[in-house]
Parts: structure tokens; C-alpha cells; sequence
């Protein structure tokens, strides 16, 4: 119970100090920075998983012509 308590206190203290940081203008390019990153790696898997996807039909369809 101890060590809940200690994660939520962090994640709450990191929120804070966050929230702090984002004021300055130096803070939000940062974040803006980081948000993006975050994003076009987001797209990256997505695409990624589309693709493989699209081969696991393919290959489904085809085991299923050759029946």
C-alpha cells in the first residue's frame, strides 16, 4: 500500500513540475518538440501495423485460392 502511495505522489509530482516547465517558452518548445516525435512514431507503428496487416490478408487469401 506504502509503495501505491509513493507512485501516486510521483505521478502527481511529475504532473506538477510538467505543468511548471510547459509555462516557459523554452518549456513548450520542448513539449511541442516531444509531442511530435511522439506522434510521427505513433504514425510510424500504425503504418507500420497496416502493412503487416494487409500481408496477413494476403497471405490468408491466397492459402484460400489455392484450396
Amino acid at each position: 500500500m506504502k509503495n501505491l502511495f509513493f507512485l501516486i505522489v510521483g505521478i502527481a509530482g511529475g504532473f506538477i513540475v510538467a505543468h511548471e516547465i510547459n509555462k516557459t517558452t523554452r518549456g513548450k518548445r520542448f513539449f511541442a518538440e516531444l509531442d511530435g516525435r511522439m506522434r510521427e512514431f505513433g504514425d510510424t507503428v500504425a503504418d507500420a501495423y497496416k502493412e503487416r496487416e494487409a500481408e496477413l490478408q494476403g497471405d490468408t487469401a491466397e492459402e484460400l485460392s489455392t484450396k
